[in-house]
């Protein structure tokens, strides 16, 4: 997750960072994303054909678009596409409708890199994670009731999805290890 560590970068959160890039260029071009995100344009081209991704605005990708496609891309590793779409939908409704949202893309976006930087800064255990949850979002103002408790449950959802996949990965790795040191072992 690109900045993840990062959690005080002068106060404007993480994806402050990719702010003034998209800005000055009135928007990123499909190459430019890709190459933020290491991502296959066709990757991305087909999140947006099923709804994943808001479509670009002029075949340019705005702050919300990148927030999201990383948002995706963080997530990909342990849960199924459709069921991070459903859990996006869950907090922002339809993805090309900002009217239903109820958090900017690029601050879910910066509060799931701070939570996911605490957890990890301070070896946090599956329980502490909600509890880390709320006091990363406590700055949020809800849109509506049921907004800070739909907003904390997905954001902990999540960082759980995170880590599942982190351990994932390192399962693969020693596993691939494992298999390259057996096969020494009988030549």
């Amino acid at each position: 997750m690109p900045g993840a560590a990062a959690l005080n970068n002068g106060g404007g959160g993480v994806f402050s960072v990719f702010r003034p890039m998209i800005q000055a260029a009135d928007g990123l071009s499909l190459r430019q994303v890709c190459s933020i995100t290491g991502l296959e344009g066709s990757t991305i081209q087909n999140w947006i054909k099923r709804g994943f991704v808001a479509h670009p605005v002029g075949k340019k990708y705005r702050e919300r678009h990148l927030a999201r496609i990383l948002l995706i891309s963080s997530l990909r590793d342990c849960m199924k596409l459709e069921n991070i779409g459903a859990l996006l939908e869950i907090i922002n409704g339809d993805a090309d409708d900002t009217s239903d949202d109820i958090i900017s893309e690029e601050q879910l976006y910066d509060y799931l890199c701070g939570i996911i930087g605490k957890a990890q800064e301070n070896g946090l255990s599956f329980d502490e994670i909600p509890q880390t949850v709320r006091k990363v979002t406590k700055d949020y103002v809800p849109t509506d009731d049921t907004a800070a408790a739909r907003l904390n449950e997905a954001l902990t959802v999540m960082v759980y999805a995170y880590r599942a996949g982190q351990y994932k990965k390192e399962a693969d790795d020693r596993f691939r290890q494992m298999k390259e040191s057996n096969n020494g072992n009988q030549s």
